[in-house]
């Protein structure tokens, strides 16, 4: 069967496969990833991995831990934080990186975790980022990162898969960040979220690997799970530099895992060749099969600019200009936009001039290597001149910690990644994101600028949806104590973007006291009153599209577990509430046909509906069979199966390392 490149890659790093099986998009699996990244969240993880009884990892070389994100707050606090943070990953001998190294994504491309062609996990929403070098990067949640810290691996369903196909060349100005922000703001009805994207297209080699690392980044907040760059010359020639430069900075600051001839574990001459020779079987089949197909003509994206507080608004900076929109602070740092290509166009910008009276211009490197070498290149001593303030390599105001966020009533442009109502300070602040060119532009004008002619203000863009591919669905191995058939009465709750307020509501949160019985008792609550009157124990929910949005508290799966609901059936669901509810033993199954015919036929104003219909579920065939229709569904295989079974991840962990 042919395969993308994200299910190559998921391939590969798969296992306990089936003989001859072959992963395709909507596969339930156990995954071992070539490295998994904690940051100052390391702190959350350790308590989790010792609660399920581990005491070593199972791969220390495979652990990264990165402090990163509070690296301003000196308190007495966080600094035992830290160091027992560090006093840990020592103690079990994980790669370490302290404050001050840098961000830890950025990390993870500089050291080589992020190693074109593998799988790279992190806690964190932004490993998205490693896509721009050729890996498949995702988030993970912490009981994952506990999980993969004791057993090397962890489970997951292979999201659809969308093509990005970029053809043209970008016009002189324009920047990796205007090209994202530009498919935020034109694709901006949840197009592609949920979905992993792959980049494609003759335009890709216009873009260099620091933009690819931009746009990559940036698909989180297009609300996609990944975002994966084909690895060609671009990549290969990259990493080449890269490792003579890492030859003549020596081992300085490079984790404990160094052999013994002093070479960079990673970053060698060695691996390289090894990628070269296996780069034909890095690409995707010429038939691979995506769920969605997007197309943008990079000649006709100029300078846009984000906001106010949303990736969805996007105007460009011409059209804001005519607004006279003054700013209070400016912003480039974050994982984003703060390497040594961001930090020299502001440069360009900057030089001989000085930030406008009145507004506040933050600066931090990505990482303390890229800080060097803005200095010795002369652009950081540029933006100082200009009057910029200077910051530590770290995360900062991106994530509101640390000085110089924003205040009622301001106004920010930033390089960042978000501008989240509230995210950089004040809820009552606005925020808006643009390229370092357009942010260091606006910090000289004190307002939003940018000098340029642009011949085209019209974005060339379209989307194709596919039909779903039909599949032959082998039969699926059933294990011991996992139903072959599940059976039972199905009631519909309609609404689509249901969240987990709804679901459980954030006032019984922490709530530590809180049992089962409770939780069962209360949830729905905010959805619909009546809900726990309508159901009983053994029926099967199904619910709308986009189901479990929002926070990522579990009990919004396990509510509905202890209140007798058998599996939940949506038409989509947040990847963080499927997560969740497996991670609980409870299965979520995505099967959008069955909900719009049940929306056809249903939908008569009650919040929560008996249908009188039963389903009869049969895992083994993959089907569900609901009154007179049959639908299909992703086969869920042993990794999911054996969570069910056993209660979740938590005891599945526990009975690996016993």
């Amino acid at each position: 069967m042919s395969q993308n490149l994200v299910e190559k890659i998921a391939q590969r790093f798969a296992v306990d496969l089936e003989e001859g099986a072959t992963v395709v998009s909507g596969d339930f699996i156990s995954i071992k990833p070539a490295h998994v990244m904690t940051h100052d969240n390391t702190g959350a993880v350790i308590p989790k991995f010792k609660q399920i009884g581990a005491t070593k990892l199972a791969n220390p070389r495979q652990v990264v831990h990165t402090l990163d994100h509070n690296i301003q707050d000196k308190s007495e606090k966080n600094l035992e934080k830290y160091q027992k943070i560090e006093a840990f990953s020592k103690s079990v001998g994980a790669d370490f990186y302290p404050a001050g190294r840098g961000i830890g994504h950025q990390i993870m491309i500089e050291e080589g975790y992020a190693w074109p062609g593998t799988v790279v996990v992190a806690s964190d929403s932004h490993s998205n980022m490693y896509g721009g070098i050729g890996v498949l990067g995702t988030p993970i949640v912490r009981t994952d990162a506990a999980s993969i810290w004791a057993t090397g691996r962890t489970w997951w369903q292979i999201p659809p898969i969308a093509k990005v196909s970029i053809t043209g060349k970008l016009q002189n100005g324009v920047t990796g960040k205007d090209v994202i922000i530009a498919l935020c703001g034109f694709f901006n009805k949840d197009e592609v979220l949920n979905f992993i994207i792959e980049f494609s297209g003759e335009g890709v080699k216009e873009l260099t690997l620091d933009q690819r690392l931009t746009i990559a980044n940036m698909t989180t907040e297009w609300g996609a799970l990944g975002g994966v760059f084909p690895i060609d010359e671009i990549t290969i020639d990259w990493i080449a530099n890269r490792i003579e430069k890492v030859k003549l900075r020596g081992l300085e600051g490079v984790s404990s895992d160094v052999d013994g001839n002093g070479e960079h574990p990673r970053m060698n001459n060695e691996r390289l060749e090894i990628l070269k020779a296996d780069m034909q079987n890095l690409k995707a089949d010429y038939d691979a099969y995506y769920a969605k197909e997007i197309t943008i003509d990079l000649s006709t994206i100029e300078p846009y600019v984000s906001g106010p507080n949303s990736v969805k608004v996007m105007n460009s900076v011409s059209e804001l200009e005519k607004k006279d929109i003054k700013i209070n602070k400016a912003y480039l740092l974050s994982c984003t936009n703060s390497r040594v290509e961001d930090i020299a166009e502001a440069a360009k910008i900057l030089k001989g001039k000085k930030i406008a009276d009145g507004v506040e211009f933050y600066v931090a490197a990505a990482s303390n290597e890229v800080q060097k070498d803005i200095e010795n290149n002369g652009d950081w001593q540029i933006l100082l001149d200009a009057g910029a303030i200077p910051l530590p390599p770290g995360c900062g105001p991106c994530i509101g910690l640390g000085i110089g966020l924003l205040e009622d009533g301001e106004i920010g442009i930033s390089a960042t990644n978000r501008n989240f109502k509230g995210r950089m300070g004040s809820a009552n602040a606005l925020a808006y994101l643009a390229s370092p060119a357009v942010v260091a532009a606006s910090a000289v004008a004190g307002k939003i600028s940018f000098t340029g002619s642009y011949s085209n203000t019209n974005i060339s863009a379209e989307i194709k949806v596919l039909p779903k591919l039909k599949r032959e669905i082998k039969a699926v191995k059933i294990i011991d104590g996992f139903p072959e058939i599940m059976e039972g009465d199905l009631i519909f709750c309609p609404q689509d973007n249901l969240n987990t307020d709804g679901i459980y509501p954030g006032k019984y949160t922490y709530n530590d006291d809180f049992s089962p019985a409770d939780q069962a008792r209360v949830v729905m609550e905010n959805y619909d009153p009546e809900f726990g009157n309508i159901v009983k124990e053994g029926d099967i929910l199904v619910g709308g599209f986009n189901f479990g949005s929002g926070s990522s508290r579990e009990q919004a799966a396990t509510a509905l577990k202890y209140r007798g609901i058998q599996l939940v059936i949506t038409g989509s669901a947040s990847q963080t509430y499927m997560r969740n509810a497996l991670n609980n033993g409870f299965l979520v199954l995505e099967v959008p046909e069955l909900v719009i015919d049940f929306k056809n036929k249903f939908i008569n104003g009650n919040l929560t509906i008996e249908t009188g219909i039963k389903a009869k579920i049969d895992f083994k065939n993959s089907i569900i069979v609901a009154g007179d229709s049959e639908y299909s569904i992703s086969p869920v295989g042993t990794a999911a199966q054996e969570l069910v079974v056993v209660g979740g991840l938590e005891n599945w962990v526990k009975e690996q390392i016993s």
